[in-house]
């Protein structure tokens, strides 16, 4: 069995990423939204390093998080990547992984009722566009 707490964090946030990938699909669909190009289109609102970076930075503002989801999120923001995409700032990139990586602790630690609560905000955020 894996213990979460030791996995690096870019693990994390590479299991995060795809569940809350899955879940914007899945609410956008449930919206009904169904023709592909607005749904990409839709999906990458919720699911870019900018807006998820704004989430995570208004939920450390807020004090929404735990001290204990505070620990995962600076240790994905601190986390070593080899690359930044261009289009973006680091600083959002980073934001964007801590978001990914508290996502994928919960997640991976069957925290079903918090990881439903943090997604169901995130969800629930205006979206840019």
């Amino acid at each position: 069995m894996v213990k979460v707490n030791e996995l690096n964090s870019v693990a994390l946030a590479y299991v995060g990423d795809a569940v809350y990938e899955l879940r914007v699909r899945h609410h956008l669909i449930k919206q009904g939204n169904v023709k592909p190009n607005q749904l990409h289109q839709l999906a990458v609102q919720y699911v870019s390093a900018p807006a998820q970076s704004k989430i995570i930075k208004k939920w450390l503002e807020e004090k929404y998080l735990t001290s204990e989801e505070e620990a995962v999120v600076r240790r994905g923001r601190n986390a070593k990547t080899h690359s930044v995409p261009k289009n973006i700032s680091t600083e959002a990139y980073k934001y964007s992984t801590a978001f990914e990586a508290l996502i994928g602790y919960h997640y991976l630690s069957e925290n079903k009722e918090r990881l439903n609560e943090l997604i169901e905000a995130a969800l629930n955020e205006p979206i840019s566009g």
